[in-house]
């Protein structure tokens, strides 16, 4: 069975992200673990208050966030009777990160699932700082729905790649499942003015390729020029539905992540975005 889990503010975008997640899976036995944080919230309205109010406002926001958290199970159930899947609920008196990190390792999550931004939803910007967290920190897949995307199926999915980091087994299998489930095409697009690849770049080409059996790839080459519009122009050009990018040490994604201020990030995407993290687990 799939392990997946999906962070929920309560937001319109969170409630989007548990909507496509629930599609995405419909035909896979899976269960889905529905995870509020709410260290952040208690702290907000606690600022300088004596132990007993602290300790009061902190178990009124627990028992809320259980009772929200309930109702979205009871939703689902009603909206998707599904015999495939299992729902659980936790709320945590923790950060969104630490929360999500610490659940991902007690149930051996295969993959997280969250909207692009929270509850300020500001349309100025890509990903919201809580969705730019999770992917630099959390140890598993993370994939991010954006809330004005209509679910479509992941046909034709776009996988950046510079063939320069060793990809990681489990990560590239959860693609191929979806590629198997949907007879997906995916479309490694190397963004370099040479054709030829070193041997590092050649060998993990072919691990890639041979880790995706169920796919069928094609491999595209596009010049160098700013690299998130090529990427950008070619999502465009060729009507992708998924794209999918590694984050690791040293990579195009991890440069992006870091060095940019959450509303100068270089990528738009209108798709769900999939990262995978070639890091620790």
């Amino acid at each position: 069975m799939k392990n997946l889990l999906i962070p929920t503010d309560f937001s319109s975008n969170a409630a989007h992200a548990i909507s496509y997640a629930l599609d995405l899976f419909k035909c896979e036995r899976a269960n889905f673990y529905f995870l509020h944080t709410y260290a952040d919230e208690v702290y907000e309205v606690t600022h300088n208050v004596e132990d007993s109010f602290f300790d009061k406002q902190k178990k009124a926001i627990a028992l809320n966030s259980k009772k929200l958290l309930d109702e979205i199970i009871t939703e689902q159930k009603e909206k998707r009777h599904n015999p495939r899947h299992h729902y659980e609920s936790v709320a945590t008196f923790d950060s969104l990160v630490d929360g999500v990190n610490a659940f991902v390792n007690l149930k051996n999550i295969d993959l997280t699932i969250m909207g692009t931004k929270g509850k300020t939803a500001d349309k100025t910007v890509t990903f919201g700082s809580h969705t730019i967290q999770v992917f630099k920190y959390v140890n598993c897949p993370v994939l991010a729905v954006p809330d004005q995307y209509a679910y479509n199926p992941p046909k034709k999915i776009l996988f950046p790649t510079d063939y320069m980091v060793p990809y990681k087994r489990r990560e590239l299998k959860l693609l191929d499942t979806l590629a198997a489930r949907y007879k997906s095409e995916i479309h490694t697009l190397y963004i370099s003015d040479f054709e030829d690849l070193s041997h590092r770049q050649s060998d993990n080409k072919k691990f890639l390729e041979a880790s995706l059996p169920n796919a069928m790839i094609h491999s595209k080459r596009t010049s160098v020029k700013n690299r998130a519009e090529a990427i950008m122009d070619y999502m465009d050009q060729n009507n992708m539905d998924l794209l999918t990018m590694v984050n690791s040490r040293h990579s195009f994604l991890e440069d992006m992540l870091y060095r940019s201020t959450v509303d100068q990030i270089a990528l738009y995407t209108p798709i769900p975005f999939l990262v995978l993290q070639n890091l620790p687990r």
